[in-house]
């Protein structure tokens, strides 16, 4: 098959390439499940941006800084900040249904998140995320020049070198190997342009707010094909995901803590319980940034035996409550947890990659003819440390750069691409050593590389982690490929990064605190790993 333009992922960043890309090239969309199954679909409180003259460019661009532990890069930082008001205005024209406040300068209701100055965080209650995905998915499933792949799982990037068997000059992507889920068979997508909108990689650790489709993939692939990857130590673990055993990655809104929430000590903690901590960690308290709260939430547990805190947002009245977090409170209610009444049980997990796949802001990579946007690359926005709802934010801003980049192309031709060469292997009935691996990995990962490292722990996940690999790129190699393999074999590759980057970062910066390296360096550079290309 062959199209202009083949995007991998089907979140914000993916969607809004598409859509900005549709009028004048043939695009393909390849979902690893439906399209509403990636974590866009699943971000609840909002969108940065300014929109109100109270506001600036210069206070978001310092909010974002401050978070980012002195790692973002500042110019990428200022040209997606002062490209926020289009990219909330073209998504109002796409018919996003935000909440309407009419005595807001825009006609919308603004709140306020951890890290951020001023209310700037437009909203449709608090499933943003899901009323974006809805209105863009109408769009894309409705335009003539878009073809969609769901249920199809990517493989590996076709490369110049790989066709000709040369490592000779500047290799070029021409496409991409995509298994369809329902029959098996291996497809070849060939493409002048690939994007990578994979999101991001949390089910490489056991406990995660992300769905089960953020494994990394696009990072592990454009990895694979050459590209570097930067940042990669920096995993941001969201501090309150709820705590319940039928509760399956159900994260509690930072717009929650932005509302007045606080943060208390549960009864387990004896005769401080319903006490608040905060503010023994950081004068900000609750409003304190992502990293502070999720490490000061952790220090609590550890220290005194919890297996859990509460935050309490109940003192509020029931009615803004309902009409604010609806989906929460219902969620909540079903679980016999009534927030207006009761405080929500919560723990820290990996929320989002501040890393990822080296890239400018039209998001070239460092292999021609792809592309990374959104979650899967690293623009430098997000720094050591996210600032709470930029990511959608920048998956509009970029995504719209890159399908500008891609539209003022001319034209080009495509070589031909080999079939899929299934030949050499066999079936497997693995299916119980690769859920057991899958298994070890994340656990060792949670235990190894969480919210606090040691120089000891990374280097005993970096050795096991070598092992997987060795096992996995031999199933890999010898047996029909997978989901289930294919899955693991980009969380292995991922997770390879994560260590790696960590054991490059000898001091603590925004979300890598290491006890060997308490402090942090008065110069911050960015940690960038480069493939071996002649492997």
């Amino acid at each position: 098959m062959k199209f202009d333009v083949a995007i991998v992922g089907s979140g914000l960043a993916g969607l809004s390439v598409a859509l900005h890309l549709a009028e004048t090239r043939t695009v393909a969309i390849i979902s690893k499940r439906a399209l509403k199954d990636g974590a866009s679909n699943w971000a609840q409180g909002g969108i940065a941006a300014v929109l109100d003259s109270g506001d600036s460019h210069t206070q978001h661009i310092d909010d974002t800084l401050v978070a980012g532990g002195g790692l973002c890069d500042e110019a990428a930082t200022r040209y997606i900040v002062e490209h926020g008001r289009e990219a909330i205005e073209w998504l109002i024209e796409q018919g996003v249904p935000f909440t309407r406040d009419d005595s807001a300068e825009l006609g919308f209701h603004l709140t306020r998140e951890g890290g951020h100055s001023q209310r700037r965080i437009i909203h449709a209650a608090d499933a943003t995320g899901h009323a974006v995905q809805v209105t863009l998915e109408e769009k894309v499933r409705a335009h003539p020049n878009i073809t969609l792949f769901e249920h199809h799982c990517a493989i590996d990037l076709i490369t110049s070198d790989k066709l000709h068997g040369s490592k000779n000059g500047q290799p070029k992507c021409y496409g991409l190997y995509v298994q369809d889920e329902q029959s098996g068979q291996v497809l070849t997508f060939a493409a002048e342009h690939t994007v990578m909108a994979t999101g991001g990689a949390g089910k490489v650790y056991l406990y995660t707010t992300n769905p089960d489709t953020a494994s990394g993939d696009g990072i592990a692939m454009a990895w694979r094909a050459g590209c570097r990857v930067s940042n990669m130590e920096f995993i941001q673990f969201h501090p309150t995901c709820l705590y319940h055993p039928y509760a399956k990655s159900f994260l509690i809104t930072e717009a929650i803590r932005g509302e007045g929430g606080l943060l208390k000590l549960p009864p387990e903690a004896g005769a401080a319980a319903g006490k608040r901590f905060m503010l023994a960690h950081d004068e900000r308290a609750e409003l304190a940034p992502r990293d502070v709260v999720a490490r000061a939430i952790d220090f609590e547990i550890k220290k005194r035996g919890l297996d859990y805190v509460h935050l309490d947002i109940s003192h509020k009245p029931a009615e803004f409550l309902i009409e604010h977090f609806p989906t929460i409170y219902a969620r909540c209610l079903e679980l016999g947890i009534d927030i207006t009444k009761q405080p929500i049980p919560i723990v820290p997990a990996a929320h989002y990659t501040c890393g990822g796949v080296v890239t400018d802001l039209h998001g070239h990579t460092d292999l021609p003819g792809l592309y990374a946007v959104g979650e899967t690359a690293c623009t430098g926005l997000h720094g050591a440390n996210r600032l709470a709802s930029n990511s959608l934010l920048e998956c509009v801003v970029i995504g719209r750069a890159c399908a500008t980049d891609i539209a003022a192309k001319e034209k080009g031709e495509v070589p031909y691409l080999p079939d899929w060469d299934e030949s050499r292997v066999t079936d497997a009935d693995e299916e119980v050593v690769i859920a057991h691996n899958w298994d070890e990995l994340r656990r060792f990962m949670w235990n190894y590389v969480g919210i606090v490292r040691t120089t000891k722990r990374l280097e005993r996940a970096q050795h096991r982690i070598a092992l997987l690999k060795e096992e996995i790129d031999e199933y890999y190699q010898n047996f029909r490929i997978t989901h289930d393999l294919l899955e693991l074999r980009n969380l292995v590759d991922v997770a390879g990064l994560i260590v790696n980057s960590a054991l490059q970062r000898r001091e603590s910066r925004g979300l890598h605190f290491s006890r060997d390296y308490p402090e942090t360096l008065p110069k911050a550079l960015p940690s960038i790993l480069t493939p071996n290309r002649r492997q």
